[in-house]
């Protein structure tokens, strides 16, 4: 639901509710998803501590990877 939000240009309710799944399951997909939104919020440095939290606990993740690139935060 999160996504939906920020694709419909509602980043303050996406963060919320991505920030609620995130704490619940730090999947790679999610954390993709929170640090996209957190940067678009320019949250620079908290988007760039999920994405590498995230990048080491799975590397091999081709979505949080280039997420994290096209951010320039790897």
């Amino acid at each position: 639901m999160g996504w939906v939000r920020f694709r419909r240009g509602d980043s303050a309710a996406a963060l919320a509710h991505l920030e609620r799944a995130y704490a619940k399951r730090q999947d790679a997909e999610i954390a993709a998803h929170l640090g996209e939104v957190l940067w678009s919020l320019d949250r620079h440095e908290d988007a760039r501590r999920v994405l590498d939290k995230a990048l080491a606990a799975h590397p091999e993740n081709t979505l949080l990877g280039e997420t994290a690139r096209r951010l320039g935060v790897r």
